[in-house]
């Protein structure tokens, strides 16, 4: 006489089962899936912006600059991190360690023209001379420019600029 449940080899018994159950594996990934749908368009740029288009820009140069952008409400986020106006210089010197980068300027086209002047004054007075004003690339384009490169448009910073009185 057996009572039986643990019988190894006899039918109705119970036995280890050798199938591996994915539905919890499938859950996981879909879930992982969904978060990372969700948070890469945030991770990929510091502000919203509407560049400005010049047909005069050049190709961007590949080196890993600073980027100082600039939105529409004047808040202002170095390489994606937002900063104060008062912190600006020092966390663009923080960023360029040998003084050969270049730092890119980018202002939303709805920003009135005096904010981008007074982020480029901020930074000419702190001592950075290496200055570029980003533009849209979709400008109208001159034959053999890179229309995935966008564009800089590119001029030495001033020594010193004089006041009117």
């Amino acid at each position: 006489m057996s009572l039986g449940g643990f019988g190894g080899s006899r039918p109705g018994g119970h036995r280890p089962s050798a199938e591996i159950n994915v539905t919890p594996l499938v859950d996981v990934m879909l879930v992982l899936l969904v978060v990372f749908m969700i948070t890469a368009p945030l991770l990929a740029a510091g502000l919203k912006l509407d560049l400005p288009r010049a047909s005069t820009a050049k190709p961007l140069d590949p080196k890993d600059p600073v980027v100082v952008s600039v939105d529409r409400d004047g808040r202002i986020a170095v390489d994606q991190g937002a900063v104060a106006r008062e912190e600006l210089a020092a966390a663009v010197l923080a960023k360029i360690a040998d003084g050969e980068r270049t730092v890119r300027v980018r202002g939303d086209r709805e920003l009135a023209y005096g904010e981008v002047v007074g982020i480029v004054d901020v930074l000419v007075a702190a001592g950075i001379r290496r200055i570029a004003l980003v533009t849209d690339p979709k400008a109208a384009q001159r034959p053999g420019q890179d229309a995935r490169s966008g564009g800089v448009v590119e001029a030495p910073a001033p020594a010193a600029s004089a006041a009117a009185p």
